[in-house]
């Protein structure tokens, strides 16, 4: 069994390093503090790993220890939400060279490219799959870790409004409540502030927005020169991508994102179209709703016109 082996290995590794996904969003966040701070309470000497991520996840615990580089080696290497070892990027090598490799995922479209593999596609996040991952491990989950995995529910479900919302996110909110959570603190802080960055990026995104084949496709971008000019910050592109999903009869949402040399694209839909197909053809990924292309020779080069 998969999680007997995960216990196993976790038990024995001296050196642990916790990895996830470029351009990190709060499960991606939220898992990797919840696995760092339940591998502190059982005495085991971790690494997080994120060069970058974004500044509204800094009330978490152990967030003020994550690290941008790693050591040489490790004895065991975990990877937590992300669908494949490119989506680790450059810090991909910590995983590579270590000892033993675990991945605890929910994505679809996941590669199961570790040694252990626990991957559930039916979670809506997977920090609703470390809940049982913790807890079979025999972790006591605080509130702090609680805090930690509630924000990554919250924002892969989209404040429980996604269709992967299930009975089960429901009754783990519930328990998390039970433990002392702040719900409400955590959505509030999650999903209702925006930074400065954010909010001038999001006037932009929807000032360039067009709606393509009548009506059922929204499509809008911003540029690296636009990031520089309102001082944008990590991650002040989040949820950008979401403003055309909510204009009605707009079937899929496109955001393309200049990065050093090429856009980036993340996609939203609906009800019926298949996103991460899509994404797929261009080196990404992700969920039957929310992908992303990946920055690869196939992707958009920017000395292309974005709406041409």
């Amino acid at each position: 069994m998969t999680l007997d082996n995960i216990k196993e290995e976790i038990d024995r590794a001296g050196k642990i390093v916790i990895l996830t996904h470029e351009s990190p969003d709060g499960d991606a966040v939220g898992s990797s503090l919840a696995m760092y701070n339940a591998l502190k309470q059982l005495n085991k000497q971790v690494d997080l790993i994120i060069p970058e991520y974004p500044e509204t996840f800094n009330f978490l615990k152990g967030a003020e220890e994550i690290k941008k580089e790693g050591d040489t080696y490790y004895d065991l290497a975990i990877a937590l939400d992300a669908a494949d070892i490119k989506r680790l990027n450059g810090f991909a090598k910590y995983f590579e060279e270590a000892k033993v490799t675990i991945n605890i995922d929910h994505h679809g479209s996941n590669k199961m490219f570790a040694d252990y593999n626990f991957v559930n596609p039916d979670a809506p996040a997977c920090c609703q799959i470390l809940i049982l991952v913790l807890e079979f491990l025999g972790v006591n989950i605080t509130k702090e870790i609680g805090t930690c995995l509630l924000t990554g529910i919250i924002t892969d479900t989209g404040g429980f409004k996604y269709a992967g919302t299930s009975k089960e996110t429901f009754e783990f909110t519930s328990w998390l409540l039970s433990i002392g959570v702040n719900v409400s603190e955590v959505y509030r802080r999650v999903l209702e502030i925006r930074t400065k960055g954010n909010f001038a990026l999001m006037r932009l995104a929807i000032d360039r927005l067009e709606l393509l084949e009548q009506g059922k496709i929204a499509f809008t971008y911003i540029t690296k020169e636009d990031e520089q000019k309102v001082q944008a910050k990590n991650g002040d592109h989040d949820g950008l991508v979401d403003i055309g999903r909510t204009i009605e009869g707009v079937e899929v949402s496109i955001l393309l994102r200049e990065a050093d040399g090429f856009f980036k694209g993340s996609l939203r839909s609906n009800e019926y179209v298949n996103v991460s197909d899509v994404c797929m053809m261009f080196g990404g990924g992700g969920h039957m709703r929310a992908a992303r292309m990946l920055n690869s020779s196939t992707t958009f080069r920017s000395k292309r016109k974005v709406n041409s």
